[in-house]
């Protein structure tokens, strides 16, 4: 058979094989869905990523009898590991033919990289940060994948428990079917917050009207996420390049906020499923692809939820409803027939319940892994 070999990625060339072999592990897989490569250049790039200045990283490439076979990325987070207090390095962006020992090989090399500096345990698949797909898919494959979550083949979170690893947690997404009308629940409550003058759902009909409240939006987005696994908060620079990197290819449709006496407390932002696009166009925004990506988002029937928080002492007072009637009336007005939650970690009993409201059932999970080392 060959022993499996591994070298790091450490010239430009090694990093294009990195980023494309997932490509070719895929290659006879019509569904699967590739990354936005103009994206993978950055994420990757120590130079624009600045996550890179506040983590170790190293990355791997497998190969077995002359062709590459897998890829791992090592990452200590020290930023989060400080605001945790845990001492943890993470695997990522893991891809793998079905073999055994080359799975193993990639873990082992990252579980000494991470044990010589110092790290107790070994956590994944966890990027820099909660913005990177987490986990590995382990139910549901029998639906298309959406580009927000994890892609990887059926065979790997085997693979990858035969290495040691044991469950840490365990993300659900949930998938509604939109109605034509407001549930009365949400009537009701509505009403009721109507008859409050001091709270107010805040909607967008342009990007100019949006501009003025994204950076808002992103420090909410810091308070409002501390008790999610995964997050760490952003700094005012790393705020700006999100708004700039995601202001274009939003649309204010499927942004809401609401405001309690004048203060900006809740935010929910959801985004036209454009897998389909992406796949036609094979990850390459140029010369076409963003043409099929655009057309993607207008044909569109699946909403996806990408972010949403309210500040803890704003909570159970309904404002969830207050946004969530805004966005469903917002579907329904664009004729889109189901909601994704995108990944909701299971713990959270409160997010999980309103999508179970509106009658969501869970199609995929996605598990995070964790190992001493």
């Amino acid at each position: 058979m060959g022993k499996v070999t591994i070298s790091q990625v450490l010239r430009r060339r090694d990093l294009k094989n990195f980023i494309y072999l997932p490509s070719w592990i895929h290659a006879n897989d019509r569904n699967w869905l590739p990354p936005i490569y103009m994206d993978e250049w950055e994420l990757f790039d120590s130079r624009k990523n600045k996550s890179f200045t506040y983590a170790d990283t190293v990355m791997y490439i497998a190969s077995l009898n002359g062709k590459y076979v897998g890829r791992i990325m090592g990452i200590i987070s020290h930023r989060y590991n400080e605001y945790r207090s845990e001492n943890d390095g993470r695997f990522c962006f893991i891809e793998s033919v079905n073999d055994q020992d080359v799975v193993t090989t990639l873990i082992d090399a990252v579980a000494e990289w991470a044990s010589k500096k110092g790290m107790q345990r070994l956590v994944g698949p966890l990027g820099f940060s909660d913005k990177d797909p987490q986990g590995l898919q382990i139910e549901g494959f029998e639906f298309p994948s959406i580009f927000t979550t994890a892609t990887n083949s059926q065979y790997l979170p085997l693979l990858v428990e035969n290495c040691g690893f044991e469950k840490k947690v365990d993300l659900v997404d949930y998938v509604a079917d939109i109605p034509q009308s407001l549930p009365p629940s949400y009537d009701r409550i509505m009403s009721r917050m109507q008859e409050t003058r001091n709270t107010r759902l805040i909607e967008f009909a342009s990007k100019k009207e949006l501009k003025p409240y994204i950076m808002e939006v992103l420090e909410l987005m810091n308070q409002t996420f501390t008790e999610i696994y995964g997050f760490i908060p952003l700094t005012d620079k790393e705020k700006s390049e999100l708004a700039g990197r995601y202001l274009p290819i939003l649309d204010p449709a499927f942004i809401k906020a609401v405001e309690v006496d004048g203060r900006l407390v809740g935010f929910a932002i959801g985004m036209p499923d454009i897998s389909k696009g992406i796949i036609r166009s094979r990850g390459k925004l140029f010369p076409f692809g963003i043409l099929h990506i655009l057309r993607s988002s207008k044909k569109t029937k699946n909403l996806i939820m990408l972010l949403g928080g309210i500040l803890k002492d704003y909570r159970g007072k309904g404002l969830d409803v207050v946004m969530g009637a805004g966005m469903l009336n917002s579907a329904i007005r664009e004729g889109m027939t189901t909601l994704d939650s995108h990944l909701v970690l299971e713990t959270n009993a409160p997010m999980r319940a309103e999508y179970e409201r509106i009658g969501g059932r869970i199609i995929r999970r996605f598990r995070i892994y964790q190992k001493n080392i």
